[in-house]
């Protein structure tokens, strides 16, 4: 990614009453693009035009009434929620602020070479963040080394965990697993393909090493299954592709399960990052949450910045923060 292409989902009620969402398709992830966003949005419109924006159970038959669609589905639901909070005389700080308003943050490093690496978390370590999470899996040894440069670095205040997306084998992860434990990290991410479900669940039972499920929850049906194969101890929610509805209703399946939860980014910008932190002050929401996406934009839609301090974001510090107008105009297409 060199650009944030994303969409401004707009929900406007007949007393004219708007909430608003951040869309941020992925076609290499969703296989959703800003033009498909827009379009699915078009094709369930008329089947909510009419509906009582206080008819939850109504509005969600219309937008689970496609598949797929992920972050479309996503944005609606938080804009529904955004919309509903304002035409009761409220915002969505004081209907869906948990009890845990001071979120601990996590940065996700980007790939590139050991020197590009550690100056990227020494430049986010500078604004406040104290959780870095490294893309490992493609080569091991080199992984090994940036964590321990990493380490060396930083020493013990700032957290480690890494995110193999999918790219170790059966055969070598067992081994893998146990070196990054050995190295100080706190968990991995998704280490084998989402398809090898068997070998994920012995996988998941051999290792001491936690496990972060996020390719294969993404959706409520995904962690049903993933709960009956036992195949991982922390959940990654992300309310880009789930929303308000399905992130909350996944945290409390996972955390009756004894699971431990996240938030997670797909990349979001200030808008989305907004809705995100609001979802991590929940009390199923254990660890640190990856909220500082907004760290790599040049530029953000909002009229203030988000901010980050000793590694800890203040949720309930941003009910000023909103979309400003004249930026929006700026970078509109």
């Amino acid at each position: 990614m060199n650009a944030a292409e994303h969409v401004l989902v707009r929900v406007t009620l007949s007393d004219g009453t708007v909430g608003q969402a951040e869309a941020t398709p992925r076609p290499t992830i969703y296989g959703e693009t800003p033009a498909s966003v827009v379009a699915i949005l078009a094709y369930l419109s008329p089947a909510l035009n009419g509906l009582d924006i206080a008819d939850e159970a109504g509005l969600n038959r219309v937008r689970n009434s496609v598949a797929n669609n992920h972050t479309a589905r996503g944005a609606l639901d938080m804009a529904l929620h955004d919309a509903r909070a304002r035409a009761a005389g409220q915002t969505l700080f004081s209907t869906m602020l948990g009890p845990n308003p001071r979120v601990r943050v996590s940065f996700i490093l980007g790939l590139g070479t050991p020197a590009e690496m550690l100056a990227e978390a020494e430049r986010v370590v500078a604004a406040g963040v104290r959780c870095l999470k490294v893309k490992v899996g493609r080569d091991h040894a080199r992984d090994l080394t940036v964590i321990a440069e990493l380490r060396r670095t930083f020493g013990t205040g700032v957290l480690l965990y890494a995110d193999s997306n999918e790219t170790l084998t059966p055969d070598t992860a067992l081994a893998a697993l146990n070196a990054m434990r050995e190295a100080g990290l706190l968990y991995v991410e998704e280490p084998l393909p989402v398809r090898e479900v068997r070998a994920r669940a012995e996988l998941h039972a051999q290792t001491p090493l936690p496990i972060v499920a996020d390719d294969s929850c993404f959706t409520p049906a995904d962690l049903s299954r993933e709960l009956d194969f036992d195949t991982f101890d922390v959940l990654n929610v992300k309310t880009a592709r789930n929303g308000f509805t399905g992130g909350a209703w996944m945290l409390r399946e996972a955390a009756r399960h004894g699971k431990r939860g996240m938030v997670g980014s797909q990349a979001s910008s200030g808008l989305g990052t907004l809705h995100a932190a609001l979802l991590s002050t929940r009390a199923e929401v254990t660890e640190p949450c990856e909220l500082s996406f907004v760290l790599k934009l040049q530029d953000d839609l909002l009229n203030l910045p988000i901010r980050f301090q000793d590694g800890w974001l203040d949720v309930s510090g941003l009910t000023d923060h909103a979309v400003d107008p004249r930026k929006l105009e700026r970078y509109r297409l």
